[in-house]
């Protein structure tokens, strides 16, 4: 009998989910902030000196962010992002800025202002001003700045000697960011940080003192606000930095969301025609999960960058995976003769800790990565975080709550066909099957016999990559080399002699030219890379210039050796701890045998990635380290599935006497698992694909890698790690007692005979 309130009451929740993410999801990605990376702005990490041997404190830090806050509210920009790293320096992230050469000079700027006589005897500085009293006016209809003084007795004494004086030493000049010994009133040549040097011919007995020049408005509202900011109470040196134009973020947002929606519109598809009903579920479960991951990303009022859209893309391709080992496992079930309601009782309780254990390993690398890396990064990182968590509550509670909506309703009890299981597969419950002998399509597939020609193959492609490695080295970005890396877009095609000779008109010479790379839609994109860094004055002649001759402003980042040298040191940390951690999480789980073969398997998949970026020298940048965690973490997933399908199958079986039995017991989980195992890769890749041919370019050598990495991973999941595991246990298993071959086994009966 067919319970339709079940169903009713599925149309009803669904349609209530639906409604409310529809009434609210213009909202949420409306209030969503977006980074640098997708609508413009810049990133500067300063090392933060004493101005005077003084030592950087907490306190140092704290009050050098407060001016720095300060100072970007004269900018203008909406919730900037300023944060203490270590114990000398402090990340500026400012996204959406307009004139990011002005931002830059604002921020850095000592803003010390002084007053001087005639041999640059400082006779007042900005401490002497009433704080916040300093206002942009009018004087004959020109803009000046109007500053109140704290002690009017003080200015008057300093006019009276300096009115006594004679011409042209009747002076008190007004300088801005004075560095004694460097810039004096005589010196004509250097006189761009004084302002004004008015002659004084009477005493002034007033608190308003006015600041003239030959200033625009918008100058005298910029000085007005610096100085009602103060002196930064530091010098800043930058170690770092990131430029993205506002166009080129705009495109990068736009490419990766088309991306994204081919992607995702191809799993969902994938999922249909594959799954059927349970396919259909999957979808509804998936957009929920899209809409959660977005809601709480708003929650937390976390800042979405390229790498993000990215990582929510992918994690569309990952979440899929827990609906699609379920559904295998009740198709499993079904085969065995179960009825649906026994099959998906079953099918979902032993589901349930392969799905967690695959998750917990992608997690830990996505904590590892959050840990270790850089801001974009650390963007990545917790999108995929909350992708994980999202994917786990929706694949796993909310495909539970609708799938039982149905299978307890009566109406799929005779619909095996709707989960893609033909009548034909159905086997009669009282054959009394189990999963051991449950026949597969692979079943002519024997995958341990040939493994150690597997074993040949690796340990040759292995050689082949570190000769690789020895002769053409790896392409490695400024991220790890120190330098700067330019992007330039071109209405036109561009040629690398047409890029060379405009960085020539900016000062950079051939010489400093480390590589020039055209890319982009038929070469109208390059991507130039120095080997010095270039400073502030540099980055903003050359944003002016190709700005005006190009219409829109280059990409400009710039890392020093010191910051190159600590992300390539932070790296190795994070692939050597993540490693650590599953080799401990596996070993917990399941034994240490199978630990190391898997760890093996990713040590083999990322060093193959690193042999094929040699091979056709892509740029290695500190994304392509993410996508290698990545794999670190996801490619497990496949060596987890068949090594939980191997436990399981131990346990049916009698004691083992032969190395047979043992090899029969891993060839049976592989076949049996090897479905799941392609598509859940499949989806993912899926993903990857769609990102590498139709997302943006910045992110393309990120896609590239995980392409490699996720292909590479299926090889090592069922050709290496499952056999690996193989010839421990049959080690460990001789050790205990004498384990034979068939053939040994037989030829001992007969001499028993």
């Amino acid at each position: 009998m067919v319970k339709r309130s079940r169903i009713v009451a599925f149309f009803l929740i669904a349609l209530l989910i639906f409604a409310a993410m529809g009434t609210t999801s213009k909202g949420i990605l409306k209030d969503i902030k977006l980074g640098l990376d997708l609508q413009g702005g810049f990133e500067v990490l300063y090392e933060v000196k004493p101005l005077s041997g003084e030592k950087i404190t907490p306190e140092v830090l704290r009050a050098t962010v407060s001016s720095l806050e300060r100072r970007v509210n004269v900018l203008g920009v909406s919730e900037p992002n300023i944060q203490i790293e270590g114990k000398d320096r402090i990340r500026v992230q400012l996204a959406g800025v307009k004139d990011q050469n002005n931002a830059r000079e604002i921020l850095s700027t000592q803003a010390k202002l002084s007053f001087r006589d005639y041999n640059d005897k400082e006779m007042m500085t900005g401490a002497d001003l009433k704080e916040g009293g300093a206002k942009q006016t009018f004087q004959d209809n020109k803009p000046v700045v109007e500053v109140t003084l704290k002690d009017v007795d003080k200015f008057k004494d300093i006019t009276q000697k300096i009115s006594s004086m004679e011409s042209p030493t009747n002076v008190l000049a007004i300088w801005l960011d004075f560095e004694e010994g460097k810039d004096s009133i005589k010196d004509t040549a250097s006189q761009d940080n004084m302002i004004s040097a008015p002659a004084v011919s009477e005493v002034f007995n007033t608190k308003k003192v006015y600041i003239t020049g030959q200033f625009t408005l918008e100058e005298a509202k910029e000085l007005a606000a610096l100085l009602n900011a103060g002196a930064l109470p530091v010098d800043l040196k930058e170690k770092y930095s990131t430029s993205v134009g506002a166009q080129f973020g705009a495109g990068a947002l736009n490419d990766t969301i088309f991306a994204g929606i081919i992607g995702i519109a191809l799993v969902f598809i994938f999922m249909l025609v594959y799954y059927r009903f349970p396919g259909f579920i999957a979808v509804v479960t998936l957009s929920i999960y899209i809409f959660l991951t977005l809601l709480v990303f708003d929650w937390m009022n976390a800042v979405l960058t390229l790498p993000g859209i990215a990582a929510l893309v992918l994690g569309v391709g990952m979440a899929v995976d827990a609906n699609i080992i379920t559904y295998e496992r009740i198709r499993d079930e079904l085969k065995l003769g179960r009825s649906v309601k026994a099959a998906y009782k079953e099918g979902t309780k032993n589901s349930l800790a392969t799905i967690t254990d695959a998750n917990l390993t992608t997690l830990l690398a996505a904590a590892v990565l959050f840990y270790y890396g850089t801001s974009s990064v650390k963007g990545f990182a917790t999108t995929l975080i909350i992708s994980i968590l999202m994917s786990f509550i929706t694949a796993v509670y909310g495909t539970r709550l609708f799938m039982s909506l149905w299978v307890n309703s009566g109406f799929l009890d005779k619909r095996t066909g709707w989960f893609g299981v033909k009548k034909k597969n159905i086997h009669d419950l009282s054959e009394k099957m189990d999963l051991m002998s449950l026949p597969t399509r692979f079943d002519k597939i024997d995958f341990v016999k040939h493994r150690k020609v597997f074993y040949g193959i690796s340990i040759g492609v292995t050689i082949i990559g570190i000769i690789f490695l020895l002769v053409f080295r790896l392409n490695l970005g400024i991220d790890f080399t120190s330098g700067t890396r330019i992007e330039i877009a071109s209405k036109d095609v561009l040629t690398t002699q047409q890029v060379k000779t405009e960085m020539e008109k900016v000062g950079i010479d051939e010489d400093d030219i480390k590589d020039v790379r055209l890319a982009g839609q038929d070469n109208k994109n390059a991507v130039v890379r120095t080997v010095g860094v270039l400073d502030k004055q540099e980055i903003a002649e050359l944003k002016d210039h190709f700005k005006k001759d190009y219409g829109a402003e280059p990409n400009v980042s710039t890392v020093s050796p010191t910051v190159g040298k600590e992300l390539a040191k932070n790296a190795m940390f994070a692939l050597a701890i993540a490693s650590i951690g599953i080799i401990l999480y596996v070993s917990i789980r399941f034994e240490w045998r199978m630990a190391v073969p898997a760890v093996v398997a990713l040590v083999h998949d990322a060093f193959f990635i690193i042999t094929i970026f040699s091979l056709l020298r892509l740029e290695v940048d500190i994304t392509f380290i993410a996508a290698v965690l990545t794999i670190v973490g996801y490619s497990i997933n496949d060596t987890i599935v068949t090594f939980d399908r191997i436990r399981e199958n131990l346990r049916f079986s009698r004691k083992i006497k032969t190395v047979e039995e043992l090899e029969n017991i891993v060839n049976i989980s592989i076949r049996q698992t090897l479905t799941r195992s392609i598509n859940t890769v499949l989806t993912v890749l899926i993903t990857v694909i769609a990102l590498m041919i139709f997302g943006s370019e910045a992110i393309r050598n990120f896609s590239i890698a995980l392409f490699i990495g996720l292909i590479c991973g299926v090889y090592s999941s069922l050709l290496i790690a499952s056999q690996f595991w193989l010839d421990l246990k049959i080690r460990e298993l001789k050790k205990k007692g004498p384990l034979n071959t068939a053939k040994e086994k037989k030829q001992s009966l007969e001499g028993q005979v």
